[in-house]
């Protein structure tokens, strides 16, 4: 009889508190409770200040909790981070205006002690990877805001992490251009089959990308409910406008609609739900 398989992540019974007995305390979360399993896709939703962004640091080990534990494949969430199996990317690019595009994805495994020819071996693979082949030699100021962040999610997956956290990355991007890099993200996760926990205000890209929605009750944030998402089958191609057809499908009109009256009734204080096993109400 096969064993069960590690979950990519398990937080139990977490909470974190910022200046812990002082006239500024903050409760920031509460009892949260939540397992991904490895190659899903998790969004977490909820009001401003509920938390969404300590829980996604507290998961890559940024914070230190003050009660509960968070495992990374089965291992402590620092160790996971030592054994590099993060990998992370956020609203802001980040990259270094002085280094070259192949330059900047190359920072990682130059840390990480990789050998000048691999490291720009596996920079080509990754540039290939978010289609911007032929700005290796550029710098981050020549391209526009998403080439930006497609090199910064290149850079984040540049050493094969297991895992990729990702805190609003498109959320300074015009519509157009943020449905784009909605398309281009899933593309890349369904090549790599990492598992992905992202960070979002917007109901339409958390029920777009995600097999799960989590939403979080207003500070201190706990687990209100779990949506499952069921969009139909995929669309088969890698041309985004024919990806843009499941946001034209009934199921994701419902879907939308679902998560909306679940962060409604957040706002009217109303019992969530939790949708999936694994995942309990704060």
């Amino acid at each position: 009889m096969m064993g069960e398989v590690t979950p990519a992540v398990t937080v139990d019974g977490v909470d974190m508190v910022f200046n812990a007995g002082s006239e500024n305390e903050v409760v920031a979360l509460r009892e949260i409770d939540v397992t991904v399993q490895r190659g899903e896709f998790v969004s977490l939703i909820g009001p401003s200040g509920c938390g969404k962004s300590t829980m996604l640091r507290v998961i890559g080990d940024l914070l230190q909790p003050t009660a509960g534990s968070v495992e990374v494949f089965g291992q402590a969430a620092s160790s996971a981070r030592q054994n590099r199996s993060y990998g992370m990317a956020f609203q802001s690019a980040g990259l270094f205006d002085w280094r070259k595009v192949a330059a900047n994805i190359e920072l990682p495994l130059e840390i990480g002690g990789w050998s000048k020819p691999d490291r720009e071996a596996r920079s080509r693979e990754m540039l290939k990877l978010v289609r911007l082949e032929d700005f290796a030699d550029h710098y981050p100021w020549q391209l526009s805001g998403g080439m930006q962040q497609r090199v910064a999610i290149a850079r984040a997956l540049s050493f094969q992490p297991d895992l990729l956290l990702m805190d609003e990355p498109f959320g300074a991007l015009d519509e157009m251009t943020r449905e784009y890099m909605q398309s281009e993200l899933l593309r890349i996760y369904s090549e790599l089959g990492t598992t992905v926990i992202f960070v979002t205000h917007s109901i339409p890209e958390a029920v777009y990308l995600s097999n799960r929605v989590v939403v979080l009750s207003p500070r201190p944030g706990r687990i209100h409910a779990v949506v499952d998402i069921d969009l139909g089958p995929p669309v088969e191609s890698t041309d985004s406008a024919k990806a843009d057809e499941i946001r034209e499908r009934e199921s994701f009109f419902e879907m939308t609609t679902q998560v909306r009256a679940a962060l409604r009734s957040v706002e009217a204080g109303t019992p969530g739900r939790a949708g999936s096993p694994g995942v309990a109400d704060g």
